[in-house]
């Protein structure tokens, strides 16, 4: 039997375009560089839909490795799209090796800047500390600085505002989905740009409970806790999206609110209010997911002025 729940759709913003993630398809809505919007669909994967996904702590881990490779496949796609318009004879786009060598050198940057190197500084400062519980809450501490810094940092580039600002539009559609208005842009205006089940909520989750996940290693020496920065990644992952899947569920009781709120705050780093032509790309992305879903195709969109 189908199952008859309803759907949380969400996404992520893509260059010059938004991505939904529906059901069982994906839509992805792009804006041309000739002011038209290129609608795509595509039906997902059964790993990210199968009997796995509904097993507690699995699921975190399928839930992360979703987000990567859907997340890339829907930057190439907008990718593909930006050098076909930068280049109109080109014949094809970014080649997979080239977007699989960009997410693994992603990964090994994440991985270094944001566990590895919070550890070593805090590992220096361990003669100071004295503790080791207290080591683990300031190479926390140290990761938050830097997560919050990256953002920052990265915020200031031209190309990143934008895609922020569809960041943005994606999370207000959302919105006005679940206020079950219909989405036009004056609809879609109505909302701000923040949004509960945001996987910037997940990134700060992740920094707090890898304090306390770490903790539990009671001081190995150097090498088990490099290792163990990468090793225990996928547990920390797991925990996280429990944690916030069940605070989600209690989002109007005080504690659920309160857990909510800080990811709610980090969003005015990574969203930006759109302009009204980014809100209609992510509208047509919503609109091609929960048409795909339906088992219907869009008809193409002609050129917008």
């Amino acid at each position: 039997m189908a199952d008859q729940t309803p759907h949380m759709y969400g996404g992520q913003a893509v260059i010059e375009g938004v991505m939904i993630r529906g059901r069982n398809h994906f839509g992805l809505a792009v804006r041309r560089e000739d002011g038209s919007i290129e609608r795509h669909q595509e039906p997902l994967s059964s790993i990210y839909n199968g009997r796995p996904r509904r097993w507690p702590l699995v699921r975190g881990v399928l839930t992360l490795l979703e987000t990567m490779l859907l997340g890339i496949k829907a930057l190439q796609l907008s990718a593909n799209m930006a050098v076909l318009d930068q280049d109109h004879n080109a014949e094809d786009g970014i080649s997979g090796w080239v977007m699989a060598s960009t997410l693994g050198f992603s990964l090994v940057f994440g991985i270094g800047l944001f566990f590895i190197t919070p550890l070593l500084i805090a590992w220096a400062l361990t003669p100071v500390l004295n503790s080791d519980f207290l080591s683990e809450v300031v190479e926390g501490a140290i990761r938050l600085l830097f997560l919050l810094g990256y953002i920052s940092a990265i915020s200031l580039l031209k190309d990143v505002k934008r895609v922020f600002a569809y960041h943005g539009a994606e999370h207000m559609t959302v919105h006005a989905l679940e206020a079950g208005l219909p989405l036009t842009v004056e609809n879609v205006r109505r909302f701000g740009t923040p949004h509960a089940r945001c996987g910037t909520a997940f990134l700060l989750t992740v920094v707090v409970v890898s304090v306390f996940v770490f903790a539990l290693l009671f001081g190995p020496p150097l090498e088990w806790r490099i290792a163990s920065r990468i090793l225990l990644l996928p547990v920390i992952a797991a925990v996280s999206y429990e944690f916030l899947r069940f605070s989600g569920s209690h989002q109007d009781a005080w504690f659920g609110k309160m857990v909510a709120q800080p990811g709610l705050w980090l969003q005015k780093l990574t969203t930006r209010q759109p302009d009204d032509a980014q809100i209609e790309v992510a509208i047509e992305a919503m609109e091609t997911a929960i048409a795909a879903d339906a088992g219907k195709t869009l008809p193409k969109l002609a050129n917008s002025p």
